[in-house]
Formats: C-alpha cells, structure tokens, sequence
C-alpha cells in the first residue's frame, strides 16, 4: 500500500460490483418512524416526568430497565417513587440473586400495584419493604399479602393519639428535652410510637400529634 501524494489519490471511486441503494423520502420516513425511542430521547422524557438526570441516566442505562420503567408507571405507579423502587430495592435483590431484570420474581404489573398502595396510604414506605420481600419469594398479589399479614397502615386517629398518648407518659425525659427546645428529640417519641403500632402507625400522622400535644 503505498501512501496518498496528490489530490486526486482521494478522488471518489464507484465500485462495480456493488448495487446502487436508492430510496424514496417516503422509505426513509417509513424508516425514521419504526425508530425505536433513542436513548437520549428516552431520558429526555424521563426528566420532564419528574426524575433527575442522574435517576433518568440510570434508568435508561439498558433497555430492559428502561421498558421496565414504563411499564410500571404505565400501571399507574408514580414516577419518581417507580425509579427510587427499581434503582434501590430491585436491583440490590437483583444483584445478590445474579438476575436480570427480565428475570424479576417482582413483574412491573405487581410493583406498579404495591407502589399504588405507597401512594393511597394502604401502607407506609418502610411496610412496603416487608411487602416487597414477601413479593420476591412470593407470586401473591401486593394486596393479599398486606391483607394476610395485617400490614394496612394506621390511619385511625383515635388509635394512633392513643398510642402517642402513652408513649409521651413513658419517655418524660425526651418530652422535656423537647419542650426544653431540644426539638431533635421529637425523633426518639416517633420511634417509639413507631415501634409500639409494629411499624403500622402513619409516620406523618404521629408527627403531626406529637408536635400538637408537646407544643
């Protein structure tokens, strides 16, 4: 191979035996239009729906994760709780157990209906993540799995103010770290309510009565 010296080594050379390729602009539209949505259109989207660029780049990072994405929130799941779930609690079970995501014990159907029951108050974010182990080992629906282990979150104000009632009896030192202005110490009440409803007590609810009875 000896190196180009003149302008006319780059001159354009047809080569006969290859066939001339000629198109329509109706072909290539045809073509443009059976285009699957492109990575960085895809983000794009993903951000305009409420993610941020990093959970948006994850997401789309692989096409099966990106599909998997829409499909929840095409089941009603909120956007931004649908990422936080797949990015978080689904892939680190994805990871121990060596699977992809188009292998999931957890479809996008079922996530999308536990990450509803998050969005209505059925249960709490820290309940989902009961209600989400059980789903992995488990083909139950979200819902039979809350109703048959008792998780529904309280929601009933007399029983949560009960429980916040005897939790302020029992831990003075903490109502009178707070009253002192030590407001911090609010988070030990709620831990303690938490504790005493198993979890199931509504975190702002008990927020919400502590703040008015130690006010």
């Amino acid at each position: 191979m000896r190196s180009k010296e003149e302008a006319q080594d780059y001159r354009y050379m047809p080569e006969p035996d290859l066939v001339p390729i000629v198109t329509t602009d109706e072909e290539i539209e045809s073509y443009r239009r059976n285009l699957p949505e492109l990575p960085d259109a895809r983000r794009v989207r993903l951000v305009k729906m409420g993610l941020t660029e990093y959970d948006a780049g994850v997401i789309t990072a692989s096409r099966a994760m990106a599909d998997y994405f829409d499909r929840v929130v095409e089941g009603g799941a909120d956007a931004k709780l649908a990422a936080n779930w797949i990015m978080g609690d689904l892939a680190k079970n994805l990871n121990a157990g060596g699977k992809t995501i188009e292998e999931s014990p957890v479809g996008a159907d079922r996530l999308a209906k536990m990450i509803a029951l998050i969005s209505k108050g059925t249960i709490s974010s820290k309940i989902a993540k009961t209600v989400f182990a059980e789903m992995w080992s488990s083909p139950d629906e979200p819902e039979k799995i809350v109703e048959a282990k008792g998780l529904v979150q309280i929601t009933d104000t007399g029983a949560i103010e009960a429980i916040v009632d005897e939790v302020i009896a029992r831990n003075e030192k903490a109502v009178a770290d707070y009253q002192g202005g030590n407001k911090k110490a609010i988070g030990a009440l709620v831990g303690q309510v938490m504790k005493a409803s198993k979890g199931k007590a509504n975190p702002a609810m008990v927020n919400q009565l502590l703040a008015r009875k130690l006010g």
